[in-house]
């Protein structure tokens, strides 16, 4: 199978989990619901506008413009890189990175517009609801619900890993992290501009 394939391949694999989890959470748990599946992790469901994490920073608009235009970058990236030929490992980390961020796109984009809101302990949202959406194309929240609370204080207060996150998320920071072990150089090199030989008309 050709590199190409397999990174289409991954960056399916990896929306189609993402969005099945995230579907099946925002249709079955009301905002704030929780379920314990060990003491040390939780199926927690939360809404947020921002980043990874739960970061929020710049405004909503803004951002899901940013995403868009960074997946497209990252998709010409990926193409320039096996056109070099670059190390099959590198382009399919990179290939992860791409899928996280469009995960998280299409939250942005469309659940605004195709579930009805998510209520702390209220009524759980519904997909395609009569009266339209909660918010409008590209103000969709985006939808996190894991929760590795690991470490506790006496009171129970989680003292780490305190954020929440999704399938896109992960996929974004275990892609970094295998970059930065092991494709480092190639990263650097690819990245790098390569001046020409100037060439002196000076007689």
């Amino acid at each position: 199978m050709s590199i190409t394939k397999k990174s289409v391949l991954l960056i399916l694999l990896i929306l189609i989990i993402d969005q099945a989890v995230k579907i099946y959470v925002k249709l079955h748990f009301s905002l704030g619901e929780h379920v314990d599946v060990f003491g040390w992790f939780k199926i927690y469901f939360i809404e947020n506008n921002g980043m990874a994490f739960g970061m929020e920073l710049i405004g909503k608009l803004f951002l899901t413009l940013f995403r868009i235009v960074a997946v497209t970058a990252l998709a010409w990236y990926i193409h320039s890189l096996i056109k070099k030929e670059v190390r099959k490992g590198y382009i399919l980390a990179v290939s992860l990175v791409l899928a996280g961020a469009a995960g998280n796109i299409i939250d942005s984009l469309l659940y605004g517009i195709i579930f009805s809101a998510s209520n702390y302990l209220g009524p759980i949202a519904s997909i395609f609801p009569d009266g339209g959406g909660y918010a409008g194309l590209f103000y969709g929240k985006v939808v996190d619900m894991l929760y590795f609370p690991l470490i506790k204080n006496a009171s129970g207060e989680t003292l780490f890993f305190s954020p929440i996150f999704n399938i896109a998320d992960s996929a974004i920071s275990v892609a970094v992290g295998i970059i930065l072990i092991f494709f480092r150089k190639e990263m650097n090199e690819s990245l790098e501009t390569k001046n020409e030989p100037h060439v002196s008309t000076d007689n």
